[in-house]
């Protein structure tokens, strides 16, 4: 090598906009790729839904119910659906579990508004549920927009109803109201973060009131009445239920091109449909692989359904023991890729991103070592060895890729649930799918991305 182009071709570190670097026939595959994507979107606006979807799908594919008292051979596919709102999709592998397990790991919940435990109230003739916001979100962006109500009410006598209200064509949908900028003088004034205050964040979802003159509180009345006649509960049933507010609008294309997706709860489900694929297409791989979906991650992984709690650990112990192996050896010599979004460089604001560290649309699947904030606080941290790993697989692989932070070091930062698999002694990295306003209402994410993340996950799942 004799002069500079040739120096800089063999040295420098160069990133490629994908629409130059993939072929015709991979630029297609990538954009069909997000046609059922996009459905799945739709169909799984809540971890309960996700989980429903996923299920009925790991069926066609043949997976049956996890039996710990079974010892699986190589082929065989199992699930195991823990509550309803977390997931394993697991397809053993040739090699014996002494060699380590893949692991990929997304969260199917995402930012939303809860309704309270007695939402239901009457005010000056209109009828309201309150909330109280789940995850981190911009609460002003929750206002003026069309909202469903999913999820689920469990009745006094034990039974469950489900509910799905907004999505279907000639469904009502709900709203929470703002301001308008003719009185809004004083709101405007407010922090950012208080221009709808959460305990503004109040749904409406009826006017008309119950023909009786004798009676109080009639709007209320006339919507339990209809709830009643429909789902046959009762106000105290709202005390064990779990209804979730989300964007009542679908997914689509965004863009003359139609290069990207444009939708609602992209962080995480990207990364769940993306690693779901992978192992429904995972025939006899070399090593055991596993698909989770987690619960709770926005809030931070908690409770019997998050990454904090044993259930990954448990199904892994049990996976193991008929086969006379402890769980911990094969956690000692598993991988994980924590499938979660990274933030994508965003040219209308570009002051919070180091170009150099930001992921960008169209550049591939985003590989990020560590997260965390402040000093790297609360991050994995891979190591240069399993990150080194990650890049030969990708590269023998084809897959195109590249390498991302959550912001400027001073400036942003966040956690995913890699640092909780990693704490059970397993290689762990984040990987996942750029996606710009993340936790607003409406996000958006590269097909082309979302297709080398998928690529990505087929590998890791070979």
């Amino acid at each position: 090598m004799s002069n500079a182009k040739e120096l800089k071709e063999a040295l420098f570190l160069e990133k490629k906009h994908g629409g130059l670097l993939l072929s015709e026939e991979e630029l297609k595959k990538a954009f069909d790729f997000c046609e059922e994507y996009k459905n799945f979107l739709n169909q799984s606006k809540t971890e309960r839904e996700a989980v429903d979807y996923a299920v009925a799908r790991a069926e066609k594919y043949g997976f049956t119910p996890f039996d710990p008292s079974k010892a699986y051979k190589a082929g065989d596919k199992v699930y195991l659906n823990n509550r309803g709102k977390a997931l394993i999709l697991c397809v053993v592998g040739k090699k014996p579990l002494t060699e380590g397990v893949h692991i990929m790991a997304a969260h199917t919940d995402s930012p939303r508004l809860d309704l309270k435990q007695v939402p239901l109230y009457e005010d000056n003739e209109v009828a309201y549920f309150k909330t109280h916001y789940y995850g981190g979100i911009k609460k002003y962006q929750w206002g003026a927009t069309p909202l469903s109500l999913h999820g689920v009410v469990v009745k006094a006598d034990g039974t469950s109803v489900k509910v799905s209200v907004g999505e279907d064509e000639g469904d009502p949908a709900f709203c929470v109201t703002d301001l308008l900028p003719h009185l809004a003088a004083d709101q405007m004034k407010r922090p950012a973060g208080e221009i709808l205050r959460g305990e503004e964040l109040n749904l409406v979802i009826g006017s008309m009131p119950f023909r009786d003159d004798e009676a109080s509180e009639r709007v209320k009345l006339a919507i339990l009445k209809l709830l009643n006649e429909k789902y046959g509960i009762t106000e105290a049933d709202f005390l064990s239920a779990e209804l979730e507010v989300v964007p009542a609008f679908k997914a689509c294309d965004i863009g003359f091109d139609r290069s990207i997706v444009g939708g609602y709860g992209q962080d995480d489900r990207v990364c769940a449909y993306t690693e779901m694929e992978a192992v429904f297409g995972a025939e006899n791989p070399e090593n055991t692989v596993m698909c989770i979906f987690a619960d709770k991650e926005e809030i931070g992984s908690c409770g019997n359904t998050g990454m904090k709690c044993a259930f990954l650990r448990h199904f892994i112990e049990d996976l193991a023991a008929p086969h006379g192996i402890a769980g911990r050896t094969v956690l000692a010599k598993s991988k994980c890729l924590s499938a979660d979004v990274s933030a994508a460089f965003d040219p209308t604001f570009p002051d919070v991103s180091e170009r150099k560290n930001n992921a960008f649309l169209n550049y591939g699947v985003s590989i990020c070592k560590y997260t965390g904030s402040r000093g790297k606080g609360g991050s994995s941290d891979a190591s240069a060895e399993f990150m080194g790993w990650v890049r030969r697989m990708l590269d023998n692989g084809g897959v195109l890729w590249q390498t991302s932070e959550l912001g400027k070091v001073d400036q942003g930062g966040g956690g995913t649930v890699a640092a909780y698999i990693a704490e059970l002694d397993v290689d762990t990295i984040d990987v996942g799918v750029p996606v710009l306003s993340m936790h607003a209402p409406f996000e958006l994410t590269s097909k082309i991305d979302v297709y080398s993340t998928y690529r990505a996950f087929a590998e890791f799942s070979k």
